[in-house]
């Protein structure tokens, strides 16, 4: 189990350089789906607190799914007809039989992700199998999301080509982290999507212009602090970009109902039974959930479940891998589990939580502010 744990804190550390939105903000873009619900959708309301908890699934594979990391953008102004029409081939078969492989494979596959995930859920759908459904429903959440978050569609994702190096994490976690409390937002009239892969297209497209306006942001915040990591610095981006940032924020939600909607209307509008509904929770299954609040400043609460009597060790590790709390490290039966977690003089940040028993390995992000 030592080896495993190991292996698992490198994993993590690779895992770092290629989160989105942040953790925060696939929690609000996933939650927020339910301010759109129609009356019809009445019964996915259960869903809300779960396609929030595991609204950074997807990203957490990236730790150990190598095919996993090409999902998450799409570097659509390396496409030539995109920057002479403004458009490229939907069909992932065309974009490959015109550009090869590896040009795709190296530019992402964010779009046909999407699609994808859409037609697993609908097909969750069509077999009544609710518990994989609101999973893939989460993971198709996670990809609307990053189609929302423009640099994760375009080359210049860092800023390097414009001498903005570092955005990307500034942008959407640094400055999300420290203002998520001001992206607030109603929800709005769905309808279903005639069709889905012209209907994401049609979003990344609409949100590509918004590269500039955060190279802009950047530009204008870095002229008014002289830096790139102070308070002022965060205020002032967020000051430049708040009013693209939060619609984009609402779009993301939004186009997640549709999506949802859609695909639950086209497997026939099935009915959900309430004995099926995923719960993290069930007392058969090993599971860490994300601990609450988060982002959190003086305490946060932790919760996990032991399937069966296990050696259970929760720890807490900064990014570089270096333990900074052991939470547990004790025998425990068969249950469920909540604690408290109050770090002492611990710097703002990002931290991972980690459960380890004999059978089970998990961990989650946590972000400090205080």
């Amino acid at each position: 189990m030592k080896k495993q744990f190991f292996v698992i804190i490198g994993l993590i550390g690779l895992s770092i350089a290629l989160l989105s939105w942040g953790g925060t903000g696939h929690y609000k873009i996933n939650s927020a789906s339910g301010l759109s619900f129609n009356t019809e959708m009445a019964q996915f309301n259960v869903w809300i607190a779960t396609l929030a908890n595991h609204a950074s699934d997807a990203d957490d594979r990236k730790a150990w799914d190598p095919e996993e990391g090409p999902k998450h953008y799409i570097d659509i102004d390396n496409y030539d007809e995109f920057l002479i029409q403004g458009w490229i081939p939907q069909s992932l078969d065309s974009a490959i039989a015109i550009h090869g492989s590896t040009f795709v494979h190296r530019n992402g596959y964010l779009p046909w992700a999407t699609i994808t995930t859409f037609d697993s859920l609908k097909s969750c759908f069509v077999r009544h199998d609710w518990p994989k459904a609101v999973l893939f429903a989460s993971d198709l959440g996670h990809y609307v999301a990053d189609g929302h978050m423009p640099l994760h569609i375009t080359r210049n994702y860092n800023g390097q080509y414009s001498g903005n190096n570092g955005i990307h994490s500034r942008f959407e976690s640094s400055m999300i982290n420290y203002y998520i409390s001001q992206i607030n937002y109603d929800g709005f009239e769905i309808s279903e999507i005639e069709d889905v892969s012209q209907y994401v297209f049609n979003y990344l497209y609409a949100n590509y212009p918004y590269v500039d306006s955060v190279i802009i942001a950047d530009d204008y915040a870095t002229g008014v602090a002289g830096n790139t990591d102070s308070d002022i610095y965060k205020q002032a981006l967020w000051q430049k970009s708040k009013n693209f940032t939060i619609p984009l924020f609402k779009n993301a939600s939004h186009s997640l109902t549709e999506l949802i909607y859609t695909a639950w209307v086209q497997a026939g509008s099935p009915l959900m039974s309430p004995e099926s509904v995923f719960t993290p929770n069930e007392k058969n299954v090993f599971s860490l959930e994300q601990n609450v609040p988060n982002p959190f400043k003086a305490s946060t609460r932790i919760k996990y479940n032991i399937a069966s009597n296990s050696e259970v060790l929760l720890q807490v590790i900064d990014l570089s891998g270096h333990l900074v709390a052991t939470l547990e490290n004790e025998q425990k039966v068969q249950g469920s589990y909540s604690l408290d977690w109050s770090p002492a003089n611990q710097k703002d940040g990002v931290y991972y939580l980690v459960l380890k028993t004999s059978d089970f390995v998990a961990y989650k992000k946590m972000v400090l502010v205080h």
